[in-house]
This record gives structure tokens, C-alpha cells and sequence, in this order.
């Protein structure tokens, strides 16, 4: 960590030629002639930028079991792409390299990171919840199988990591969410846990249950020996306060990660600084499209702080040049500190206000605090002019704890959303463009109830937080009268 930190340019010069060398003698390096590729410039000449669907056929091909197609060493494993709750999946493939140097060598990393920012930590002692998928590992053909990338990631653990991790396999990949929340709540209540990995949202049903079911005020009277919640996958901010309500210490510490199942890319490095440290030598190379009008791409050395970029990866299972659909942007450039902005498909962009993901979760968590207000989940997205009328935000809002007054809230959300966004701001001049958003309080249980019905419930599925068309809203809306 300390040479990327110091020499970061040529650590990723490096991982580059590394990943070329090793798939020159496949199929892909064979058609892009690898062999003859010396720098960055050679390799963004010859190679275009790809997406999934670019990439599908040799992806299927890999999956029929075909090998040496896009990475040179043999791809048992497939991980399934949930996301959010788009009806697509895909199946991203995992080879030993990304597994071993990639996805657990951020997760060694995140805990030899936090032992040393804590020197006195007794996490060690404990044992390790993870709140992963509910897939179980399904084969595709014989010594090939596909799952949620936690599964595979549970599945291939080493044996003195297995020993510290709960709950036991077999609930661990139970495939029914409902049934295995139940299950992990009976078994790890028995447990010493000493630190939690999941996705917050679900991660709150699961304490939620475990309390019930002991009739305990708070975590802290199950697991006295709690003390790190290591999450990613969704924007911790909305849930912050809900956590700090179930575990109420001034010891508890919250790292955040940005794991996906195309690869490990970030870690929070600071324990008061949430932004994360772009990790350069994992074997992934980083291109960055600048989200503007030029859509110019430049490597991590034309990097500028706070421009929104759409990240473009090549990695050490065979994915070259790929989009990843996220954007960041970066807050240090010594080292290389980035934060997730959000998804190329997740912002509001119907009248020229460009809403992302970021602006929506700011200005939300002020909402909250100030209402004294909790969120558990919510979406949104345009309702488009109607007659004379202009348009406006639609906000399905499932709270924890609601506030007193939805219209105050939805003021001072507005309010947030001007002041975080010029264009939001603009649009809203005189109502002209847009009117004040609505609010709408859905009942509990709508949202969860609502990704059922896609089969999305647990590990890293996500409920689509902005959306351009009103297909999400339309459907829960309809969900919400019965």
C-alpha cells in the first residue's frame, strides 16, 4: 500500500502492462494483438470501451465452459449482478486472481487499516457477521456456478476465516431471505460478535428481529463486544441515526468500502473521514470518463478534484475497458481519495436539473435532522407537465420515524436541493419548470413487499433511489393501495 501511495502513477502503469502480459495468449489479447502493446496510449488506440452487452457473448461462451477467452487462467465462478431492481442481471465473471488480490485482499486490507487507526481494537476476539446474499451458489455445468458475489466469496474463504465468521454456511446461503433472517437472528444472538459486513438496509431489518426476538432495548445487550460495522452498497447517511439509535456507544465505528462484483475498488482509510482510498494495485487499471460535454477520457494522472467521472476499468478476470455505470468524484489527490456520486442511471434528469444520487442524499439527511425524521427507504422520480401545469419531484418516502409534518418536510428538502443544486435551483425559479416536490408516506413494509415480488430481498440488492421514467413509482404506488 505504501509504494501505490508513493508511486501511484506507475503502480497503475504497471498493473496495466501485468494484466496485457497475461492475457496476450487468449482469444481477446490475440484479437487486440496484446503482444505488441508497450504503453496506455497502444491499448486506448486498439481497444474500445466496452459495456456488458459488448462483452456478453464471451461471457456466454466462458459460461458454456469455454476458457482462455478473455483472462488466461480458467473462470469457475460467476457472480450475479443484482444492483438495483432493473428486471436485468448479469453474470460478471470472478477468476482466482480477483478473488485472491482482489476482493480478499481489500477485505485483509479494511481490518489491518482499522486495527491501526484503533491500536487498542479487541476485534479480533470476536467473531464476524456477515449479512450477505440469498442466493444459494447454483451450478452451471460441472465445476462451474454462479451466486451472489458474497456466496462466492463466503465459499472460497480460507479456513482461518471461516472459523471466525457466522452464521454457518448452510444459513448463510439460504436462498429464502425471510427464513434466513429468522435463522441468522436465532443463531448469531448466541454469538460474540465483535463486527458486522453488510449492506445497511438490511443489515437494520436484521437487528431489528434479533431485538424482538430477545426483547432487548439495544444491540449492545446482545453482542457487548461490538465494534465496527464495515458496510457499502448504498449511502450510509439516511441510515447513520438508525444505527447510533440500535447501538448506542461512542465506540462503535462505521468504514465504509466500495466492493462490487466487478472487483474491490475503495476503502475508507480515516475513521472520521468517510471518503475512500482508491486502491491502485489489485489488479485493476482505472480510466475515468469526465461526465461532461466532452466525455474525454483520461488515466488516474489527468484527474482533477470534484469533476464527476463515470469509472472505466480493466481487470484481472478479463473485463477490458468496461463501464461500470458508477461515478465519483475525487477529494484528494495525494493519495487518491474518491466518493461515489452515484450510477449512470440513477439521477433525474427530466427538465435539465440533473438531480443525482449525492444531491438527493445530502439534502434528505438535512430533511431528518431537522424534522427529527428517519428514513428506511425511498425513490423518486418526475411527474412531467399535466395541462398548464409544470412539472415536479414525486417522492415515495418509507419512514422509520416520520415527521410532523410532511409539508415542512418537503419544504425543507426543496430547499436543501437548491442550495446543493444550481440547476435544481434554476428549474425551480417561480415554479416556471418545476413545482415543490410532493411527498408521499408509504406504509411500512411497502418497499420490502414490492422487491419480493422481483425476488430482490437481502445481499446486495438495492432499491433504485432516482429514477427518469416512473415505472418504480407507478408500481409501488399501486402496491401502496392494497
Amino acid at each position: 500500500m505504501e509504494l501505490f501511495i508513493k508511486y501511484p502513477i506507475e503502480v497503475q502503469n504497471d498493473v496495466l502492462l501485468e494484466l496485457i502480459s497475461k492475457a496476450k495468449n487468449t482469444e481477446w489479447g490475440k484479437k487486440y494483438d496484446y503482444k505488441s502493446i508497450k504503453s496506455y496510449q497502444d491499448y486506448s488506440n486498439r481497444v474500445p470501451i466496452q459495456d456488458y452487452e459488448c462483452l456478453k457473448d464471451q461471457i456466454t461462451r466462458i459460461k458454456n465452459g469455454e476458457q482462455n477467452i478473455l483472462w488466461s487462467s480458467d473462470i469457475k465462478w460467476f457472480a450475479k449482478s443484482s444492483g438495483t431492481v432493473t428486471g436485468r442481471s448479469k453474470l460478471i465473471p470472478v477468476s482466482k486472481e480477483s478473488l485472491i488480490n482482489c476482493h480478499y485482499k481489500g477485505g485483509k486490507d479494511l481490518l489491518a487499516i482499522y486495527h491501526h487507526n484503533h491500536p487498542t481494537s479487541k476485534l479480533i476476539l470476536g467473531k464476524t457477521l456477515v449479512v450477505g446474499g440469498s442466493t444459494q451458489l447454483n451450478q452451471l455445468k460441472k465445476g462451474s456456478y454462479y451466486g451472489d458475489l458474497s456466496a462466492i466469496i463466503m465459499k472460497n474463504f480460507p479456513v482461518w476465516v471461516e472459523q471466525r465468521r457466522v452464521p454457518k454456511m448452510s444459513i448463510a446461503l439460504m436462498d429464502e431471505w425471510e427464513e434466513k433472517i429468522e435463522q441468522m437472528a436465532i443463531s448469531t444472538a448466541k454469538e460474540d460478535v465483535s463486527n458486522i459486513s453488510g449492506v445497511p438496509s438490511w443489515t437494520l431489518i436484521l437487528l431489528r428481529r434479533i431485538l424482538e426476538l430477545n426483547k432487548a432495548d439495544n444491540i449492545l445487550e446482545i453482542w457487548p463486544n461490538l465494534e465496527l460495522f464495515m458496510h457499502g452498497g448504498v449511502h450510509f447517511s439516511p441510515y447513520q441515526s438508525q444505527f447510533q439509535k440500535l447501538i448506542p456507544t461512542s465506540n462503535m465505528n462505521y468504514y465504509e468500502n466500495y466492493n462490487a462484483s466487478e472487483g474491490f475498488f475503495g476503502l475508507q482509510d480515516q475513521s472520521e473521514v468517510k471518503e475512500m482510498l482508491l486502491m491502485l494495485d489489485y489488479g485493476i487499471f482505472y480510466e475515468f470518463i469526465e461526465q461532461d460535454s466532452t466525455k474525454r477520457v483520461v488515466t488516474l494522472e489527468g484527474v482533477e478534484l470534484d469533476k464527476v467521472y463515470e469509472l472505466v476499468i480493466s481487470t484481472n478476470a478479463g473485463l477490458w475497458r468496461y463501464k461500470m455505470g458508477d461515478t465519483i468524484q475525487f477529494t484528494s489527490l495525494n493519495p487518491f481519495r474518491i466518493k461515489v456520486v452515484g450510477r449512470i442511471k440513477n439521477f433525474i434528469n427530466a427538465f435539465g436539473e440533473e438531480l443525482v444520487i449525492e444531491n438527493a442524499e445530502k439534502a434528505l439527511s438535512y430533511a431528518c435532522a431537522k424534522t427529527e425524521a428517519e428514513i428506511k427507504e425511498y425513490t423518486a422520480a418526475p411527474v412531467y407537465f399535466e395541462g398548464n401545469q409544470s412539472g415536479k419531484h414525486q417522492w415515495l418516502i418509507e419512514f422509520e420515524k416520520p415527521p410532523l409534518d410532511v409539508i415542512d418536510f418537503s419544504r425543507i428538502l426543496d430547499n436543501q436541493l437548491k442550495l446543493l443544486n444550481s440547476d435544481y435551483e434554476t428549474k425551480r425559479s417561480n415554479n416556471l419548470v418545476l413545482r415543490i416536490p410532493e411527498v408521499n408516506i408509504l406504509k411500512k413494509g411497502v418497499f420490502y413487499q414490492w422487491m419480493k415480488t422481483k425476488n430482490q430481498l437481502g445481499g446486495q440488492h438495492k432499491v433504485p433511489r432516482l429514477s427518469n421514467n416512473r415505472q418504480y413509482v407507478d408500481e409501488l404506488l399501486k402496491m401502496a393501495q392494497f
